[in-house]
């Protein structure tokens, strides 16, 4: 069944974003995921099976299962996003445009393989813990804006009923299979966007850094239904919350260049963040951490 919303985005967004990698020559960053075993399970038995489980035990599950491989992989395969900058200095003193190209996730984070998987929110924790591991960053507004524009594929949101079931194991598997059902039939080689919220940096989590910060959810008028919020503390996740995973080396004029670096000055953050500079980009991605584990599960873990 297709969404008959989705249809004329579709339909102009898959034609730009080809042209688009056609027209590219840079090598995507390689990813540091470890190959998925044969013997993995399923997104689907491994997700459901998570269901009794309280939330430290179930993000601990969600993280360890990632950490061994069990990504789909399309997910590895990650694709450009172009973004710009005008009003640079130059040497000679005038102007210049500075562009820079990210390579992101061509969907949210998700276990199982490429014929079933299943997009896992995670906390803020849990989802610096894994980006870290696997070498990425979370994106920040402006590039969730770029990349839904920039988008093969974009899906209307389809909200479910707010309660306390929001955070279930049961939501999160119902409101993928309606992201399943909206993409069927499409053949989609690119980015697919407009399906969940986002868990983004921030420079206002340096006001409330026991908070994380969500954005997204795009309209097909483009509008967010989520504006830049705090609201949530940092271990509050629920079934429209997904996690777009950003490599964290980006092209700055062709030039690799550490996505930290970029943020954290003030002149070229912009190319990235909407905000300026997020000049404590690194403690927000959890680097100050002594390793890239759960340390606030690790009592959970040594208690099982």
């Amino acid at each position: 069944m297709k969404v008959l919303l989705a249809v004329p985005l579709v339909l102009l967004s898959a034609v730009n974003a080809g042209a688009r990698e056609r027209q590219s020559s840079e090598a995507a960053p390689r990813v540091a995921i470890p190959p998925r075993a044969s013997s993995a399970p399923g997104g689907t038995a491994f997700v459901a099976s998570l269901a009794a489980l309280p939330r430290e035990r179930r993000e601990q599950a969600i993280f360890d299962e990632l950490s061994r491989g069990n990504v789909p992989d399309f997910l590895r395969r990650l694709r450009p996003v172009r973004v710009s900058l005008s009003g640079q200095p130059a040497a000679d003193g005038r102007q210049r445009m500075v562009t820079a190209t990210v390579w992101v996730m061509p969907d949210y984070l998700a276990i199982g393989s490429d014929d079933d998987f299943v997009r896992v929110p995670l906390d803020l924790p849990t989802a610096t813990a894994i980006a870290r591991r696997f070498g990425f960053v979370l994106p920040t507004r402006k590039l969730v804006d770029a990349i839904y524009q920039q988008a093969a594929l974009r899906l209307p949101p389809m909200p479910m009923p707010a309660g306390p079931e929001m955070r279930s194991v049961d939501y999160l598997l119902r409101h993928n299979r309606t992201i399943e059902q909206q993409r069927m039939g499409w053949q989609v080689d690119g980015i697919v966007a407009g399906h969940k919220k986002d868990l983004v940096l921030s420079e206002r989590l340096m006001e409330r850094p026991e908070r994380v910060a969500i954005y997204g959810w795009h309209r097909p008028d483009g509008r967010p239904i989520q504006p830049l919020s705090i609201v949530h503390g940092a271990h509050y996740a629920d079934y429209s919350h997904g996690v777009r995973l950003v490599a964290d080396t980006v092209l700055v004029d062709g030039v690799p260049r550490s996505i930290y670096e970029v943020l954290e000055q003030p002149r070229l953050a912009r190319l990235l963040s909407d905000e300026g500079g997020i000049a404590d980009a690194r403690r927000l991605m959890g680097l100050e951490s002594p390793a890239p584990e759960l340390t606030a599960n690790a009592s959970a873990r040594r208690s099982r």
